[in-house]
């Protein structure tokens, strides 16, 4: 396929008018003589790279907000909302498994994010081909100090090519402090170790992290719903190399763009906001395709979005996707957009948000969700209908 007209981003400043041709997967930026494509007239939008959302749990997505008032660590909001025999929490699980997941990618495809660090196992058998969203399928991972006691052992026997991902510091009180420094002399902060929400640390913390090169995953809508604070400004500053997430909608109810725009309040420019969820996530997750990037070669992993002379950072502030592609395969249309160039498309109406097709087999979804929940359900707090 030939993406014809757009204004194409080249970074979180600049971006030039010129055609991309996809093929197998992959971004040409040269014209192939004598190959005839499928042609998609995209005059008017302007193309970004896909977003990587760094942190979810994909199977919580069609829950509610759960908690309530502010927490000293997250080891008590799970005390709270945990309750898996008592309503809501019990009619979510009697959802098949594979349904939430599929729920959870298409809450990130509906807001340009073409790739998810999944915080669990990795479910090969769901996360195939049709999954809505690509998912991160190498690295080490635990959930925590409190709730994974082996740790330590995953860390090490993980291997090193790969980040290991865990929850860490995530509270306000002196446990969450000092879990920084746990994790140190058991030997598990390096290069590869990334930290979600790393909330509690400050000016120890932030130097004994740069001098191990570990990163942070910054959740910052989860943070002020559970805690009422999130990364200090000094935190978000420091070199540390930092990527964002939307955790589940269990601590946050909204998509990527709602965390973008939550970010955005807290000191951080587009800029900074455009790196947090292209090149430095595909950089912190050992992304080597290309991924977080519009480059000759490259996944071809895309999001058009409309073209008012906004640099690709700006254009995050305000984010509507009327196009995304994964791996060169269509996977979400608005009205706006010829629906021939891609295959059949199912039609979604988002709360707040418009219409939208895609490469979802959404009434089926719709139907498990209706089951258990009943018709007045919602995907990171709004309401869809198919």
């Amino acid at each position: 396929m030939r993406l014809t007209g757009a204004r194409v981003a080249s970074g979180p400043r600049a971006a030039g008018r010129r055609d991309v041709t996809v093929r197998n997967g992959r971004i040409l930026l040269s014209v192939m003589a004598g190959i005839r494509e499928k042609e998609l007239d995209l005059t008017g939008y302007l193309l970004l790279p896909g977003l990587i959302n760094s942190h979810d749990h994909l199977e919580f997505n069609l829950f509610p907000r759960l908690g309530q008032g502010i927490y000293s660590n997250a080891r008590e909001w799970a005390a709270d909302i945990f309750h898996p025999d008592v309503s809501p929490v019990r009619e979510h699980l009697s959802i098949p498994m594979p349904i939430r997941l599929v729920w959870g990618g298409l809450r990130n495809l509906l807001s340009g994010v073409t790739t998810v660090a999944h915080h669990n196992p990795c479910s090969a058998d769901v996360f195939e081909a049709g999954f809505p969203v690509r998912v991160l399928r190498h690295f080490g991972w635990a959930h925590s100090l409190d709730f994974s006691p082996d740790l330590a052992d995953r860390y090490h026997n993980s291997p090193r090519n790969q980040p290991f991902i865990l929850h860490a510091a995530e509270g306000i009180d002196q446990k969450a402090v000092g879990e920084i420094l746990r994790l140190d002399a058991m030997g598990v902060l390096s290069p590869r170790t990334v930290l979600v929400h790393g909330l509690a640390i400050a000016r120890p913390e932030i130097e004994l992290l740069l001098r191990r090169r570990s990163s942070v995953i910054w959740c910052p809508g989860s943070n002020l719903a559970m805690f009422a604070r999130t990364l200090s400004r000094e935190a978000l500053s420091s070199g540390i190399p930092i990527a964002l997430g939307t955790d589940s909608a269990l601590s946050f109810a909204g998509d990527m763009a709602d965390e973008l725009s939550t970010a955005s309040q807290h000191g951080v420019t587009p800029e900074e906001l455009y790196r947090m969820v292209t090149s430095t996530p595909a950089s912190i997750l050992r992304l080597r395709d290309g991924r977080g990037w519009i480059r000759h070669g490259g996944a071809a992993d895309l999001v058009a979005v409309e073209d008012h002379g906004q640099t690709p950072a700006e254009a995050l502030l305000e984010l509507r996707p009327k196009m995304v592609m994964t791996a060169g395969r269509i996977r979400l249309l608005s009205g706006s957009l010829p629906r021939a160039v891609a295959g059949p498309l199912n039609h979604i109406h988002v709360e707040g948000r418009g219409d939208y097709y895609v490469d979802v087999d959404v009434r089926h979804l719709d139907a498990e969700a209706r089951h258990a929940l009943g018709s007045d359900y919602t995907l990171a707090g709004r309401r869809v209908a198919a």
